[in-house]
């Protein structure tokens, strides 16, 4: 590929300038033609037909038509007043209407000059109208018209700044006539024709002005596999590299405080646990460094498999450390281990931004000389004073809190050797899922709930009819039971949450009159909260109303109820994980997800598949399917990465394994690809990731 023609800045591409330049790399990041010939339309339009006006009938899709402009006309007075513009093709007239802009369009549009004009017709009061149709002049009839027209995602600024899809397409179709000749292939004559692909260079130019559906379909196809091939052979060759470079230190011994553990406990492991135990010993004695993700639903003990993982450390003569992304969950832990190693003697320490100066002071010094052999905490395990003696271990929770820049830095804790890394996730985040579907991280699997559990019933409830959620939950707590109800976090306004909750105080204080209600937020001092919570875990409040800041952590096994307000606000691994908080006893626990009628199809189905299912992994595919995924080697958490475009592991799964084996096939007989045949491939991979920070290797 001609890399400096295609690497010139969008401020010289004609029609774009400093302006629209700046706006399309803070909107899109993109900053060069190369860029923008990867920015691929989300749909098309056909145009390939051009309509006569008399052929109009009923309602119908989009339609293209030729004709002229007869003259225009002002209607109505005030907000109502619109531009009418009658356009005729000698076969019958429509009305062309604008709201807005009229004194433009009466300028630029000429009576009696021939044009293309395409938009939805609506028929109203005997005549047919289109508000605001595209026009263009019949002389661009080859850029605009006779095929498949693209449609791509832009965004309000970009709309403001001169940019709708007409304009972005305009700014393809120049592009791509200015770049085509510079284009080169990316893949071997061998793989093009083993893969029956296309040709790349025809294939950016079928994917933004496709000539047939065949040829549209034919370039999707090559430039997926042109996605998922590179970021195979990239991700193969880091893990590769990884496991050669990242030694591990040798945890072999089974001691005290792991036979310990397992005599103390009052329960027996279950088979899924055992087996995850298993795979982490065989890790910490391979001599490689350990980067392993436990998968594992709600519920399904996975607290209980670090905690054995974390004493494999002590046991061994070094230290562990669990990271939390909220205060409330590492206190939770905290508790969790604390009552677990209680009858060990083993002592746990607690280190988040609340505590106090003097135990953070004894903390930090019992950690640097490895008196305090196992610290949780929040991000503030991160700070450079937190130092450690000899790190032998570190477990993160529900990862998907943490940046990836942030989790690197718990990474170099270790000394000469880095720590393990075990990552726990009840519902893996896009990046993670998208990570395991290239399998650069070793995966362990908890698919076994402890005995006992019940699956959590969950149901639909409108707005309109809350006072059946309220007599459900009265039947409920006249049974001892007790219910959370979580309010959204509304991101435009803190001061709208705060309302919403404060509301909701209100609404369930009057229909609860006899019941003890308490409430938890964010903006609530430490203290504070520590007393609401601790009236709820007692008993003697039965409602606990909250924010998302319960979203994980709490553990109340006498809670059987999770009425999610506003459940269309959430995702759906926020909506899963708010479930998972009950279902933690023996009674048959529920989860009701209240919403106004009003959906929009995203929400509707996240509502739907919670109603349908508890599978924690069904939810993550789906999750992934409906949000997108994370960047597989970058920082961003969730949508998609430049290289990432057009693929989508979640519905290219025959693709993603198809490229998964060539590249193994190819990296065996050419590990560093410095055979002639593959140079190419090197080029292209480089290219790609050229002067870009990788992050892959933190799990």
């Amino acid at each position: 590929m001609a890399k400096d023609f295609l690497l010139t800045p969008l401020t010289y591409l004609p029609g774009v300038g400093p302006r629209r330049a700046k706006a399309l790399a803070e909107e899109l990041d993109l900053y060069t033609y190369l860029d923008l010939l990867h920015y691929f339309p989300t749909k098309y339009v056909d145009r390939s037909r051009i309509y006569q006006i008399r052929e109009l009938r009923g309602e119908m899709p989009h339609v293209e038509l030729k004709g002229y402009i007869r003259d225009f006309k002002e209607v109505g007075e005030g907000r109502k007043k619109r531009l009418v513009a009658y356009f005729t093709d000698g076969t019958g007239t429509i009305e062309l209407v604008w709201f807005r802009s009229m004194p433009y369009i009466r300028q630029r549009y000429i009576p009696g000059q021939w044009y293309l004009v395409f938009g939805k017709p609506v028929f109203f009061n005997g005549a047919y109208s289109i508000s605001h149709p595209e026009i263009d002049e019949e002389s661009k009839a080859a850029q605009v018209s006779g095929g498949l027209m693209p449609v791509y995602p832009l965004t309000e600024k970009l709309t403001r700044s001169g940019l709708n899809s007409r304009q972005m397409r305009q700014l393809l179709y120049v592009l791509k006539e200015a770049c085509v000749p510079h284009i080169t292939e990316t893949l071997t004559p061998e793989i093009i024709e083993r893969a029956r692909l296309m040709s790349y260079a025809e294939a950016i130019e079928q994917i933004h002005f496709p000539v047939t559906k065949e040829g549209l379909e034919a370039a999707r196809r090559r430039l997926k596999f042109d996605e998922l091939f590179f970021i195979q052979l990239r991700l193969l060759g880091m893990k590769r590299d990884r496991k050669a470079a990242s030694p591990g230190l040798l945890l072999p011994r089974v001691g005290d405080a792991i036979r310990g553990l397992y005599g103390s406990l009052p329960f027996d492991l279950t088979g899924a646990q055992k087996r995850v135990i298993r795979e982490i010993q065989a890790d910490v004695i391979s001599g490689r460094q350990m980067n392993r993700l436990i998968q594992g639903d709600v519920g399904s003990g996975k607290t209980l498999v670090a905690l054995f993982s974390m004493l494999l450390s002590v046991d061994n003569g070094y230290q562990a450390c669990m990271m939390a992304p909220t205060e409330i969950l590492a206190r939770q832990h905290y508790a969790s281990l604390c009552e677990y190693l209680a009858p060990l003697g083993i002592e746990v320490g607690l280190l988040i931004g609340s505590t106090k100066k003097k135990e953070r002071t004894r903390l930090l010094a019992d950690l640097s000389t490895g008196a305090l052999k196992i610290i949780v905490g929040t991000h503030a395990l991160l700070e450079p004073v937190v130092q450690f003696a000899h790190l032998g271990l570190a477990v993160i929770d529900e990862q998907h809190r943490f940046g990836v820049v942030q989790r690197s830095g718990l990474w170099q804790k270790g000394e000469q050797i880095h720590p393990h890394i075990l990552i726990m996730s009840a519902t893996p985040i896009p990046r993670t899922l998208a990570m395991t579907l290239y399998g650069d991280l070793d995966i362990s699997v908890i698919d076994e709930l402890p005995p006992g559990r019940k699956p959590i019933e969950t149901y639909h409830q409108s707005e309109s009819e809350m006072y059946r959620v309220y007599q459900f939950l009265e039947r409920q707590m006249e049974e001892s039971r007790q219910a959370y109800v979580v309010f959204p976090m509304i991101e435009e306004s803190e001061e709208e949450s705060m309302r919403t909750l404060d509301e909701g105080f209100r609404r369930y204080s009057e229909h609860f009159a006899h019941r003890k209600i308490v409430r938890v937020h964010g903006k609530m001092k430490p203290d504070e909260k520590d007393e609401a919570m601790r009236s709820f875990v007692s008993g003697e409040a039965q409602i606990l109303l909250a924010t998302t800041v319960i979203e994980v952590g709490v553990n109340v096994p006498n809670a059987s109820v999770m009425v999610i307000e506003g459940a269309n606000r959430f995702g759906l691994s926020q909506l899963h994980q708010l479930r998972g908080r009950v279902g933690r006893g023996a009674s048959q626990s529920y989860c009701i997800l209240v919403t106004g009628k009003d959906l929009g199809e995203d929400a509707k189905r996240r509502i739907a598949i919670m109603v349908e299912t508890n599978d924690g992994f069904v939810i993550a595919e789906e999750d992934m399917r409906l949000r997108g995924f994370g960047e597989i080697d970058g920082t961003r958490q969730s949508g998609q990465q430049l290289s990432l475009r057009i693929a989508n592991p979640a519905l290219d799964g025959a693709m993603v394994q198809y490229t998964r084996t060539l590249a193994e096939e190819i990296l065996s007989e050419d590990p560093d690809l410095q055979l002639p045949k593959n140079e190419i491939l090197r080029h292209r991979l480089h290219e790609i990731y050229y002067e870009r920070p990788s992050w892959s290797q933190i799990s």
